[in-house]
């Protein structure tokens, strides 16, 4: 008995017409693959968004951010030049697979099409390199200095958070932790706000998810 291979729809953006085409003409050629228009797309029906350009200028990075509004595709980036400060831009704009132009063959395209499908991330080895030691940097220059930690929360919102998940009231948090009962509710509108969050058991809901505490 032979089962049909489920398609992977794929949305592509590129910066111009020529190279819009190529891409076009390699991807229909891969039964894999099923292209579908950036309007089908804003419709929720394309699994992940392939974005070929030259470099990461100002443009690229709105379309990037445009792509990751709501539940949006996974993204996988085909660009000829990468800089380090760009690489982590992109990947902090929901990109989960980056390849280089001279490097991006059908083949390699597909692989990474799916991988993204799949929730997987993909850089070459140099570019993975270089954005860990931007990461390293950020972490020891930054965040470790004034307290926060990569989730963007410092350690006294981590600590009011996993009092909350214990069961502990704003009084006991309080004392527990030496604040005044102001400071901890401050903290709460602080890290709602900042998370986009409804209320401390959608702000617990989150921090578990995540796994801040």
């Amino acid at each position: 008995m032979i089962v049909e291979q489920q398609q992977l729809s794929v949305v592509l953006h590129a910066t111009d017409s020529i190279t819009r085409a190529g891409v076009t003409a390699a991807l229909r050629a891969r039964p894999e693959v099923r292209l579908v228009d950036p309007e089908d797309s804003a419709r929720g029906e394309a699994q992940v968004a392939l974005v070929v350009l030259e470099r990461l200028d100002s443009d690229a990075q709105q379309l990037l951010r445009r792509l990751q509004v709501g539940e949006g595709p996974g993204i996988v980036l085909v660009a000829g030049d990468v800089a380090d400060s760009d690489l982590l831009n992109a990947v902090s704009s929901g990109v989960s697979a980056v390849v280089r132009r001279s490097e991006a063959t059908p083949e390699t395209l597909v692989r990474l099409l799916k991988a993204t499908a799949a929730g997987e991330g993909a850089l070459p080895p140099d570019l993975l390199g270089k954005l860990l030691n931007r990461v390293s940097r950020l972490q020891r220059n930054v965040l470790h200095p004034n307290g926060w930690t990569m989730a963007g929360m410092s350690n006294r919102e981590t600590e009011v958070l996993r009092l909350i998940a214990d069961g502990y009231e704003t009084r006991e948090i309080a004392e527990r932790l030496c604040y005044s009962q102001r400071t901890v509710k401050s903290i709460l509108h602080d890290i709602t706000n900042r998370f986009g969050l409804r209320n401390r058991a959608h702000a617990v809901a989150y921090a578990l998810r995540e796994g801040l505490i």
